[in-house]
């Protein structure tokens, strides 16, 4: 198995369109107040798709031939960063989703060009869809956390962390499909080995946390959680054997911690962040003994929010 490594992170960054890199780095005083901690966080809200999936988008569209058919199953966002990728090569691209997904994502996708379809009552049913749609239709099917080229590019985010961000006693990396995870950690553990990297993901949605730490994959029977952004039922084996080499740790939190990060982000930073993209500053809220006194680094993977509310 061909592991992400650090080389190919930094050379990711020579294969992602320049207006998902460079994103801004966010601190706030009453904030690190309130947790006791020094707080870094990496905003990547501020691209056209409002996440990071822009940079592994591009990475693996990058070495893929013009006139392919890309096909994705997506809870919005990593949909947004292919059909914008696979638009700027040329290549039509095809997202599944599920019936339950945020419209505001679906819209998204759309706007940037995606043939979206619906299918299935969660992520991984619409995924099952989109697999066999690709293998009837002779397109290729992307999955999210299966590919390296996807791993190293979302790496380029703590890539550029550690050149403008200093020292961290600690990384937080947002779990889902695993790709962010596996970047994260794979360049943490180059650029800086003292540093502690802790997978966080959703209370609601344990399959792929419980993978990483057992190494057991076992298919979760439900969601329930409002972070849709990671919300795994069957964690991707590629993901999980990348994401149990390069973190310490991996945290469940709830939805209420999930909800407070939203509105501490919103007081402190003026910044909209969906609820997987809150979900490292999450993590910090629920065991604030654990972390106080660290400077800590925290993505702010994503600000595509339901207008409904969470």
């Amino acid at each position: 198995m061909i592991l992400p490594t650090a080389d190919g992170v930094r050379a990711a960054l020579d294969l992602i369109d320049p207006v998902f890199l460079a994103t801004p780095v966010r601190t706030s005083a009453a904030l690190d107040r309130r947790l006791g901690a020094e707080v870094v966080f990496k905003d990547e809200t501020a691209n056209p798709i409002r996440s990071f999936k822009g940079r592994g988008a591009c990475a693996f569209v990058a070495g893929r031939t013009a006139g392919e058919t890309l096909v994705c199953a997506s809870a919005g966002n990593f949909g947004q960063g292919l059909a914008y990728a696979a638009g700027q090569a040329g290549m039509t691209c095809v997202v599944f989703a599920a019936r339950s997904a945020v419209q505001v994502k679906l819209e998204a996708m759309a706007r940037f060009g995606a043939d979206v379809r619906l299918a299935g009552d969660d992520f991984d049913a619409a995924k099952t869809a989109a697999r066999e749609f690709a293998r009837s239709a002779g397109g290729v099917f992307v999955e999210d956390g299966a590919e390296i080229a996807i791993a190293e590019g979302a790496g380029t985010m703590a890539l550029e962390l550690t050149e403008v961000g200093g020292v961290f006693d600690q990384v937080m990396a947002p779990l889902g499909n695993g790709a962010l995870a596996s970047g994260i950690g794979t360049w943490i553990r180059h650029a800086l080995p003292a540093a502690r990297v802790t997978a966080v993901a959703a209370g609601g949605a344990p399959a792929m946390a419980l993978a990483v730490r057992t190494g057991d994959i076992v298919t979760g029977e439900r969601i329930a959680t409002i972070a849709d952004g990671v919300a795994v039922r069957v964690p991707v084996p590629y993901a999980v054997a990348c994401v149990r080499q390069v973190v310490d740790d991996v945290v469940l939190v709830d939805d209420d911690h999930i909800r407070t990060a939203m509105a501490l982000l919103v007081e402190h930073l003026d910044l909209t962040v969906e609820p997987a993209g809150a979900i490292g500053l999450a993590a910090l809220l629920s065991q604030p003994e654990r972390w106080r006194g660290q400077r800590i680094a925290v993505p702010l993977c994503g600000g595509n929010v339901d207008p409904r509310g969470a």
